[in-house]
């Protein structure tokens, strides 16, 4: 399988907006970000790789099959960013449940992610603020062992602590079960730290598709675009107005680091 999400030709029709004949795969094995300003159709197209909204034209494969084969979903984990769970539902619950509709459910898999999350067993979703619903979701979607995780805006009402303990189990996952990532976000330091390509949506189009090195060379683009860059890239370009010759393809403190101190080994100001 070379790629876990293949859409050729993807066309859906509402008054006023149309995603006409996109196209573009998620390699196999990969974490992919997802961007795009809001109104830019990626919510739209997430749920017609889902089958939930029928599309007008084109084809979707999902891990080699067609999306509407039922089969899919028992390797699929999706969590949107809108996690709705009954009010008196606890954790234990919410294991009930899925355990019962996932062939690979593995209870102590998610035993383990609640208490990486901080998340209590017994306590009511009701008390739960919408950060821990959404660390509850993904608990949830990661314990049934997913080749494909979809996340749409995973770390949504979290604080810096919980987004990177969030990402770190996500990347963990990734690196022991070889699964493939799409991961939707307005974050774009969220997206520079943690993928391996990207795929950029503008007004229901294909805008650009990359790594994320080729993706940033390209922000000034970006930025005109109505779209936003990393905040390492933004100094980046702000030290180029200045005369600097810095790569525009920096995306990472690291990155900017080793350029200014080549320029000054070189003899370059400030």
């Amino acid at each position: 399988m070379e790629n876990s999400i293949l859409v050729r030709d993807l066309t859906k029709r509402f008054p006023g907006f149309t995603l006409d004949r996109v196209s573009f795969q998620v390699p196999q094995g990969r974490i992919v970000g997802f961007i795009g300003e809001n109104g830019a159709g990626k919510s739209t197209t997430i749920h017609l790789i889902l089958n939930e909204l029928k599309k007008d034209g084109g084809t979707v494969e999902v891990l080699d099959r067609d999306h509407a084969d039922p089969t899919v979903k028992n390797d699929l984990g999706v969590v949107f960013d809108t996690c709705n769970f009954p009010e008196v539902f606890t954790p234990l619950d919410v294991e009930k449940v899925l355990s019962g509709v996932y062939p690979a459910w593995d209870g102590e898999a998610y035993r383990t992610y609640l208490k990486r999350f901080g998340l209590p067993e017994r306590k009511r979703v009701k008390t739960f603020s919408k950060g821990m619903k959404m660390k509850l979701s993904i608990a949830g979607a990661l314990s049934h062992k997913p080749k494909l995780l979809i996340l749409d805006e995973a770390t949504a009402g979290l604080d810096p602590a919980g987004r990177e303990n969030l990402m770190a189990n996500i990347r963990e996952y990734h690196r022991h079960k070889n699964a493939t990532i799409l991961l939707v976000s307005h974050s774009m330091d969220e997206i520079a730290q943690n993928v391996d390509r990207i795929l950029v949506l503008k007004s229901a189009h294909i805008l650009m598709s990359g790594t994320p090195a080729e993706v940033f060379a390209r922000a000034e683009e970006l930025l005109s675009a109505g779209l936003d860059v990393p905040q390492i890239t933004r100094v980046a370009l702000a030290l180029r107005e200045r005369g600097l010759p810095i790569d525009p393809a920096v995306y990472t403190v690291e990155a900017l680091e080793k350029q200014l101190l080549a320029l000054k080994r070189g003899g370059a100001s400030c």
